[in-house]
C-alpha cells in the first residue's frame, strides 16, 4: 500500500510539473507575441475605402513598427497607421493655425489596465491609414484640385484618373508642417477624413508603415 501511496504521489507531482511547465510556456509566447505586436510587426485589416484603390476595405496587412520603436520620421510615400484624432473637423474659432496639429485623447487619467488595452493591445483605440504627403518644415497646399509642396505640384500616380483633391472645407489646406509631425491623406480623396480636417499627425502618434499584403492571397505582396 505504502508504495502505491508514494506512486500516486510521484505521478501526482509530475503531473503539476507538467502542467505548471506548459503555464510558463505559455505565459512566455503571450509575452513574446505582445513584444513582436508592439516593438516590430503586427497584422491589421483595412475597414474603410479612404486609401482606395491601393487597399481595399477587409484586406489583410502586415504593420513594420520599427519606426515607431526607433522614432523613425516616415518617407514621403510611406502608407502608415496612426491614432485617430479625437477631434476630426476642426474649425478656426478652436484651432491655432500657427500650430497645425491634430488633438488627441488625454490618456493620462486611465488606469494601467486601460494603458494597456489602448496602446498594446488596441482593442479600445481607433486608428486610421492614410499616405504621408508632407514632411515637416514643408509648406502643403491644396489648390486647383491637386496638392503642391514647397511651390511644386506633387506628382501622385498612386491615384485613380480623375481624382482631384479638394481641401473639403478643411482648414489645413495652406499650411507649414510643424517639425516632428507629417502631414497625410487618403488615396481615395473625396472619401477620405485626413489630415485636411483635423491637422497634421506626431511621430508619436504613428503606430506602423504598411508593408505587406498576405489577404486575398492573390494579391499578396509588398504595398507601395
Amino acid at each position: 500500500m505504502q508504495m502505491e501511496e508514494k506512486k500516486i504521489q510521484i505521478d501526482r507531482k509530475q503531473i503539476l510539473k507538467e502542467i505548471f511547465n506548459w503555464i510558463v510556456c505559455i505565459v512566455i509566447a503571450i509575452i513574446l507575441a505582445l513584444l513582436i505586436k508592439y516593438f516590430l510587426l503586427t497584422p491589421t485589416i483595412v475597414k474603410q475605402s479612404s486609401m482606395f484603390p491601393t487597399l481595399k476595405e477587409n484586406q489583410r496587412l502586415i504593420l513594420s513598427r520599427v519606426g515607431r520603436t526607433f522614432k523613425q520620421m516616415p518617407e514621403r510615400g510611406d502608407i502608415i497607421t496612426f491614432e485617430a484624432p479625437s477631434e476630426t473637423h476642426r474649425t478656426e474659432a478652436d484651432t491655432d493655425l500657427s500650430n497645425p496639429v491634430a488633438i488627441f485623447t488625454d490618456t493620462s487619467n486611465m488606469s494601467i489596465i486601460e494603458k494597456f488595452n489602448y496602446y498594446v493591445l488596441e482593442t479600445t483605440k481607433t486608428s486610421f491609414i492614410k499616405r504621408v504627403i508632407g514632411l515637416p518644415g514643408e509648406h502643403v497646399q491644396i489648390k486647383e484640385g491637386k496638392v503642391f509642396i514647397n511651390g511644386e505640384e506633387l506628382q501622385e500616380d498612386y491615384l485613380q484618373p480623375g481624382i482631384v483633391t479638394d481641401d473639403l472645407e478643411g482648414i489645413f489646406s495652406d499650411i507649414v508642417v510643424p517639425q516632428d509631425t507629417v502631414f497625410a491623406l487618403g488615396d481615395n480623396r473625396n472619401a477620405s477624413i485626413d489630415c485636411r480636417s483635423f491637422g497634421c499627425i506626431p511621430l508619436d502618434k504613428i503606430e506602423g508603415e504598411v508593408k505587406l499584403r498576405f489577404w486575398p492571397l492573390n494579391q499578396f505582396g509588398f504595398v507601395d
